[in-house]
């Protein structure tokens, strides 16, 4: 299949785009867009509206601020809202009303709308991302739902911080071009910890996997319901979360640990670029 991959950035998608051609021998088609501003889906849909579009990636999120934090201390909290809930949410409703309609007249396609891990509970210091991301989920739920006898896959997967806008946003539609693909669905994947811009490329381990390594685990699990944490890891910590008591989550020693872990992260990092321009 061919290749559409979006996001704001143009050197960082003529550098992916060109990766992928000389790596599979594709054609891939950049858009430059900014999901977190309004009106930019009617240049997307004339864009994309003589393509057969056979798989959708919904990867494009941002977190309102870098260090967890409550939520009136957020930064021009105005503005945060509306470009947290247009890139999180509005985009991704917005691409599968693009989308969908040309894999309905097919009878395939696969829509994977990526989530978070930590909306498997209500989660203080992160409670507009988390809530938005919870959104993916019960969209892409009913969704699948709706669409279940179309042959579409429509599944939403879980991560912790795992996206890409500023923070991170990156969108992928591939262009089947003729080819055919099998039965479609719509799913949610849900992981907790990719090493990606959005969390400041996190060293990897047991828990925080590559974007390659992740992405590897989770197309296993495709075909395994309308929601997937995307590795057996993830699942695990999924399951953690949901059981931990959530006085003992909540707690202010768990909350204040938090927001000290990810300053010092922050300050190392900001330490490390220092050094390295000096």
């Amino acid at each position: 299949m061919n290749v559409v991959i979006m996001s704001r950035t143009k050197v960082t998608l003529d550098h992916v785009a060109k990766e992928i051609g000389n790596t599979t021998g594709r054609k891939v088609k950049v858009l430059v867009t900014d999901f977190t501003m309004d009106n930019v889906f009617s240049d997307i849909e004339e864009q994309l509206k003589d393509l057969n579009i056979g798989v959708l990636v919904n990867n494009v999120g941002m977190l309102p601020s870098i260090v967890p934090c409550r939520f009136l201390e957020n930064a021009d909290l105005d503005q945060t809202i509306t470009r947290v809930i247009n890139c999180n949410v509005k985009t991704m409703v917005k691409m599968c009303k693009t989308i969908l309609p040309g894999m309905e007249n097919r009878g395939r396609g696969v829509i994977l709308n990526v989530s978070s891990g930590i909306a498997s509970i209500p989660f203080p210091l992160y409670s507009l991302y988390a809530a938005s991301k919870i959104f993916v989920e019960r969209f892409s739920q009913g969704l699948q739902a709706e669409y279940k006898e179309t042959g579409i896959i429509i599944q939403q997967s879980s991560s912790a911080v795992e996206h890409t806008h500023n923070n991170g946003q990156a969108r992928m539609c591939s262009d089947t071009n003729g080819e055919e693909i099998t039965p479609s669905d719509c799913e949610t994947v849900a992981p907790f910890g990719v090493s990606t811009r959005m969390n400041s490329y996190q060293a990897t381990n047991v828990v925080t996997l590559s974007p390659r390594d992740f992405v590897k685990s989770s197309l296993q699990y495709v075909r395994a319901g309308d929601r997937t944490y995307g590795s057996i890891c993830h699942m695990f910590l999924g399951w953690l979360l949901q059981t931990l008591p959530l006085k003992i989550v909540y707690a202010d020693y768990v909350l204040n640990g938090l927001q000290e872990f990810v300053a010092r992260k922050q300050a190392q990092k900001r330490a490390i670029s220092a050094l390295s321009a000096a």
